[in-house]
């Protein structure tokens, strides 16, 4: 959709009415569904190329997604400042602005930050959202007819990821036969990230469904579609994404007066998924995990039976609705009737919910209370991964949220550092479960970034709603300046396909609120195009009472038929076709003029850098494994290696243990200690720098000094130390505990009994005295009392 729209779109300063009149000629319907197609394909290849975003163990996907955004954002702002006439504003420069501020916050954080290569990365992951944020405001502004091409891309891709996330279910022992779970997380790999993609997508739907424009087949089509993305949200259990998509479709039912429309695509969509989803529950080998590969091939075959008779039926009952409503439109009195028996369906359906709460044996205030302090405790029990955490209140999540407040509770103006949180909450955790998000967008950046980053965000937010607000008149049917003279911003098929633009950006936002899918790119990159379209877009223009005629055909026709501009008049309408079929002209140098030429060099030049600052880890990765490739055949050439990757990346831990790998099995022992030392100083709040030096020194018959230096890695994790009962399933916090024992050992006055302690791989091995064991928990304890990870052990 980029160039092609850029470039139909806009010119230079002498030619920009012939480009903005070849757009009226040139694109039409058939530019209209290419630039669907093409967006659509991009959506699709983020999600499938980079899948879940970044992964430690292969961060080459992800790496080479954010640095093609980043460089084809660049190239597509710097046409449209190349293209765009001189006279033309570009609206949403205060959230592109603050948008780039936070950017660089979380590029200095790795100033202090606990974990600076975590935030490294995590600012190339900004580099390319502000980017794309940015590309997608500029062609808002400069091919303001392209909104339905991205609506049309967001249903598009939303229907092709949840029918392939569907085909690893109907068809799990061709697309995914070692997935042992039954809740759907196909091509993410996470549940609540593919919940999320149904529920934009369900929010798109409604527009496609809904709108009296645009080719009644494609309306009708919207019913199997909506049905294929609510089928996909129920068998994910996602109740964050189920939430989200009730808060955005009842925005959009309240602010687009399609609501008849939008209802009966729901209630279709709804009641046929409604069907397969209780099939499916109802049958073990589908809603059960750890299921035998046969069993679950014979019930997915069963399951692809009911979805497509579901999809036929709903394609059917689409068609029907569209020819009743078509022959035979509702009178007005009976859409008020229609109307106001759907507002009181919630109205009853809260009364008889109260009243079930009312008669149960907690009555209603106590089943209040008991859902609030499940889900606000952090030790409340895990739903299981079946059906019925559809209905489940508690959640781990509570756990999450409750660490990043004290890891925010120590660092309350800056935070830890960007995408530190991984790091800093092993200092308070409870239990030994991994994580590396919050969970939760407000309270990460506060555990990140601190009351700065808070306040960068929320001023983003204002920012945006405000640029939003103006395009798309949410709670206003008039304009406030024209409102006296009868001038009103009717509801024309481009505000309302803003309008659902909008929805579903507040769709994505709820969902970030308790999941960390705004690091998932198939999700994020949605997100990001329509809140940068809504931001550039700027204000619509006002329909006057005698444009009635103008109205209806902007209705009628293609969306793009509302960004034609009449010819100059000293220009003839044969000039004026002849522009139109030569389309735009690129405009010279010294038409552009000093400036704007500065401002597109500055662009390129940013975009590059930005690329090369995102390609760096990948590089030092990259040659941090061809040193541990080389090492036992060339010690030499993989000390070539891993030197080059501390150079590349020197931030990163992951390169200097390598080196110090490297240099150890060459026998510069002195250098290899040296290099540990380098990485606990740059990191010394992460516990895995300390556990690497006391091992070393473990190793190198130094236990007094490997006392204290895993003493600091206990003191950062204090998990370390926890019964083994409770840490035999991490064999690295095992492995780290049998060390510290058995250097506490080796420093322990002679005479202790030695005790046998299992170490990581099962073999039995020689540990800590009686005395040093039983001190053990009081080193710990103390520990624990100390709560800032900045502090020295």
């Amino acid at each position: 959709m980029t160039a092609a729209a850029i470039g139909a779109t806009t010119g230079g300063t002498g030619g920009s009415g012939r480009a903005r009149r070849g757009l009226a000629t040139a694109v039409g319907a058939h530019g209209q569904l290419l630039c669907t197609l093409l967006t659509g394909a991009l959506l699709c290849f983020a999600t499938f190329f980079a899948q879940g975003g970044w992964n430690p163990l292969n961060p080459a996907p992800m790496t080479a997604l954010e640095i093609m955004l980043t460089l084809g954002s660049g190239v597509v702002v710097a046409g449209a400042l190349a293209l765009a006439p001189a006279e033309r504003r570009v609206s949403g420069l205060w959230p592109l602005g603050l948008l780039l501020a936070f950017t660089a916050l979380t590029a200095i954080s790795v100033v202090w930050s606990v974990q600076p290569d975590e935030s490294w990365q995590d600012a190339g992951r900004m580099i390319a959202c502000s980017a794309l944020f940015a590309a997608a405001l500029v062609l808002a502004s400069s091919a303001p007819g392209g909104w339905s091409a991205l609506l049309g891309a967001v249903v598009l891709a939303a229907v092709a990821v949840c029918g392939y996330a569907l085909a690893t279910k109907v068809f799990p022992d061709s697309l995914d036969a070692r997935d042992v779970y039954a809740r759907l997380r196909a091509p993410y790999d996470y549940w609540n990230a593919i919940g999320l993609t149904a529920a934009m997508g369900a929010i798109a739907c409604l527009w496609l469904g809904a709108r009296r424009s645009g080719h009644a087949l494609l309306s009708a089509l919207a019913y199997p579609a909506m049905g294929l993305l609510l089928l996909t949200l129920l068998l994910a259990y996602s109740r964050g994404s189920l939430a989200a998509l009730a808060i955005g479709g009842a925005l959009w039912l309240c602010v687009v007066p399609l609501r008849l429309r939008g209802t009966a695509l729901l209630i279709g969509g709804g009641l046929g998924a409604a069907l397969v989803v209780a099939w499916d529950f109802s049958r073990p080998a589908l809603n059960s995990d750890n299921v035998a590969l046969a069993q679950r091939v014979d019930a997915g075959h069963q399951l692809g039976v009911l979805t497509v008779a579901m999809l036929a039926g709903l394609t059917l009952a689409g068609i029907l609705v569209g020819f009743l409503t078509a022959r035979r439109p509702p009178s007005r009195a009976a859409r008020r009737r229609a109307g106001a028996v759907l507002l009181s369906l919630p109205v009853i359906a809260a009364i008889a919910f109260a009243g079930l709460l009312a008669h149960s044996h907690r009555g209603l205030f106590g089943s209040v209370s008991h859902g609030v302090s499940a889900l606000t405790d952090p030790n409340a029990p895990v739903p299981k991964n079946t059906p019925g955490r559809l209905a489940a209140i508690g959640s781990v999540r509570a756990r999450y949220w409750n660490e990043a407040l004290e890891i925010f509770a120590d660092h309350k103006a800056l935070g830890a550092g960007a995408a530190s949180y991984g790091t800093a909450r092993q200092r308070y955790r409870t239990a030994t479960l991994d994580v590396r998000h919050a969970h939760g967008f407000l309270v990460q950046t506060l555990s990140d970034l601190g009351l700065v980053g808070l306040a960068l965000a929320l001023a983003l937010l204002a920012a945006w709603l405000a640029a939003a607000a103006r395009a798309t008149r949410p709670l206003d049917g008039r304009l406030a300046r024209g409102a006296a003279r009868g001038v009103r911003s009717a509801y024309t098929p481009e505000r309302v396909g803003l309008l659902t633009l909008l929805c579903l950006v507040v769709t994505f936002g709820v969902h970030s609120l308790v999941d960390w899918t705004w690091y998932v790119p198939g999700d994020a990159c949605v997100a990001l195009l329509c809140a940068g379209w809504l931001a550039g877009r700027g204000p619509l223009a006002a329909t006057a009472p005698g444009a009635a005629g103008m109205r209806d055909a902007a209705a009628e026709g293609p969306a793009l038929a509302q960004t034609v501009v009449l010819p100059p008049p000293h220009e003839s309408a044969e000039q004026a076709r002849g522009a139109g079929r030569r389309g735009p002209r690129l405009p010279s140098a010294r038409e552009l003029g000093s400036t704007r030429v500065a401002a597109i060099a500055a662009v390129l030049v940013a975009a590059l850098l930005g690329a090369w600052t995102q390609w760096q880890p990948l590089r030092s990765f990259e040659a941090s494994n061809t040193a541990l490739a080389l090492l036992p055949r060339d010690p030499h050439g993989a000390l070539a290696s891993a030197q080059s990757a501390v150079s590349r990346d020197p931030l990163s831990t992951q390169a200097l243990l390598t080196l110090a790998t490297v240099q150890r099995s060459l026998g510069e022992s002195a250098a290899a200690r040296a290099t540990l030392q380098r990485a606990v100083r740059l990191q010394p709040s992460n516990p895995q720098t300390w556990v690497a030096l006391g091992e070393y020194d473990l190793a190198a018959n130094d236990p007094q000094a490997a006392v204290g230096e895993l003493r600091a890695a206990v003191f950062l994790n204090p998990q370390t130390v926890a019964p083994e009962a409770v840490i035999a399933t991490n064999p690295g916090l095992l492995a780290v505990r049998n060390e510290y024992l058995l250097a506490l050992r080796e420093t322990a006055p002679s005479g202790g009994t030695a005790v046998p302690l299992k170490s990581a791989n099962g073999v039995p091995r020689r540990a800590a005295a009686a005395a040093p064991q039983a001190a053990l928990p009081a080193r710990a304890g103390a520990a624990a009392r100390s709560r800032s990870p900045r502090a020295a052990p």
